[in-house]
């Protein structure tokens, strides 16, 4: 207890320990006066300043920031705004005939002190999407934003403090050392987004204290086309999903198996959808982000290098420039099977293409990995869409269209073993920060009393006839 009382963060997190029950104790009316403050910061107060920030750590157009950051947020608000009062009441469930004389339900229960450790790509999303739904489900929390958009951190902390006390929701800004001190402390759960190789740290820290995890990760989402769709289509959703941020999105479109019989067809078509996007020039092009650190840039630059070296052939993009941070929108194709680009999670405007001959080929490929967050499926033909589905594994699915499942607040967003544990999103993730507790409340003389000690041949016959018919 020496160590963790010498944490530079656990004055902090003993006011939200010391606060959490007022807190589980929270009306209906005053969970949804919160969400209504964070409602009015985000759609009125700040939204231009959110748009600033996006641009100056991200070069993030002005639409993508609204689109992809305040419409997503506001979304996610109004959707619990509407349901939170079916989730917060008594959850009624039957009770069986061999507990005769009793009722039972089950209440959803706010977890506690929670810790949101947030990503760099879409900072206020994913900032903001957690911390609503521990507000709604009743929970105090800590929130260590990336240290990499440091605009947008300090305009979230601006956020945070002009709506709530430290002893509720509190943002911690910092290096890494920082999340490690915080990861020290003994959350009730930990909420984080990024990369695998640090959920694995998170988890680590989490198991030391038994607190419970919600890990959204990522991975090599694969994106499969048969020759049945419309080509020129598939190509420009593609396109959009997988250069939106500059691919810097974990459901990005991270590589495409192609059927080789349509496989030119579909990168003429790619082609021609970036010059539509963002021009011939897409550095100039005001609806393309850049890449959002240095170190970032350099370990995409050197994807291109080892891509090239094992004779890859970049069929259009490729230009890059380091003062910027920019990477054009970049197609890659005759890859040999050892080069990076295909053994590690790109998150960049580099769309990797190979074909197939098979389906059962492409499954293999894909079942060859570790499961992604997101696995995409275009075809008109629903054998096809099937077999994918029930031979593979994905955190989500889209069908001819990819990224989108993320905007639908009705289903849970997540990924599976290397990609992710547990689901956010509505529901989902008002459930990933509540405990749901079981009660059984006896109202008078209980059948199960006919079975206490001491037993005898009659209560053996009738512990044998509870057990046949009930």
């Amino acid at each position: 207890m020496t160590q963790i009382s010498e944490n530079p963060y656990f004055k902090l997190f003993s006011r939200q320990k010391e606060n959490q029950y007022k807190v589980a104790q929270t009306t209906y009316n005053q969970r949804i006066n919160k969400l209504n403050a964070l409602q009015r910061a985000i759609e009125f107060t700040y939204r231009e300043q959110i748009n600033n920030v996006l641009f100056k750590d991200l070069g993030k157009p002005k639409v993508e920031s609204e689109l992809s950051e305040v419409y997503q947020i506001i979304g996610d608000i109004k959707y619990i705004k509407k349901n939170l009062h079916k989730w917060i009441r008594k959850q009624k469930v039957k009770t069986p005939l061999s507990m005769l004389g009793s009722s039972s339900y089950y209440i959803y229960e706010p977890k506690g002190v929670c810790l949101i450790v947030s990503p760099w790509n879409f900072p206020f999303n994913l900032t903001f999407g957690p911390l609503i739904s521990a507000i709604a489900a009743g929970n105090t929390a800590i929130i260590k934003p990336s240290e990499m958009t440091p605009n947008s951190s300090a305009l979230m902390a601006t956020i945070i403090k002009d709506i709530f006390d430290e002893e509720e929701v509190a943002l911690v800004e910092g290096e890494v050392e920082t999340s490690t001190e915080l990861l020290k402390l003994p959350f009730n759960h930990i909420y984080f987004t990024g990369s695998p190789n640090v959920g694995k740290i998170v988890m680590t820290a989490a198991a030391k204290h038994l607190a419970s995890v919600t890990l959204e990760l990522g991975g090599k989402s694969p994106t499969i086309i048969d020759k049945s769709v419309n080509i020129k289509q598939a190509a420009k959703k593609v396109i959009w999903g997988k250069f939106l941020n500059a691919g810097q999105i974990c459901v990005s479109p991270d590589y495409v198996l192609i059927d080789e019989s349509v496989k030119d067809e579909f990168i003429n078509s790619c082609i021609r959808w970036i010059e539509h996007f963002y021009s011939k020039e897409p550095k100039a092009s005001n609806s393309y982000a850049r890449i959002v650190t240095p170190e970032h840039f350099k370990r995409l630059v050197s994807h291109l290098e080892n891509a090239e070296s094992l004779n890859a052939k970049i069929i259009t993009g490729g230009q890059h420039n380091e003062d910027s941070k920019f990477i054009a929108p970049t197609i890659i194709t005759d890859l040999d099977k050892n080069v990076s680009l295909l053994k590690e999670e790109i998150f960049g405007p580099i769309l990797p293409i190979v074909s197939y001959n098979t389906l059962d080929d492409a499954i293999d490929y894909i079942n060859s990995k570790e499961r992604p967050l997101a696995l995409y499926v275009y075809s008109k033909n629903k054998y096809f869409v099937n077999k994918v589905i029930k031979n593979t594994r994905a955190g989500g699915t889209c069908i001819n269209n990819n990224v989108i499942h993320y905007a639908n607040h009705n289903l849970p967003f997540g990924g599976t073993n290397h990609s992710g544990i547990g689901k956010s999103h509505g529901f989902f993730g008002f459930k990933a920060f509540s405990n749901e507790r079981a009660i059984v409340k006896q109202h008078f003389f209980g059948a199960t009393e006919f079975l206490f000690p001491p037993y005898t041949s009659f209560k053996e016959k009738l512990a044998r006839l509870t057990i046949k018919w009930f």
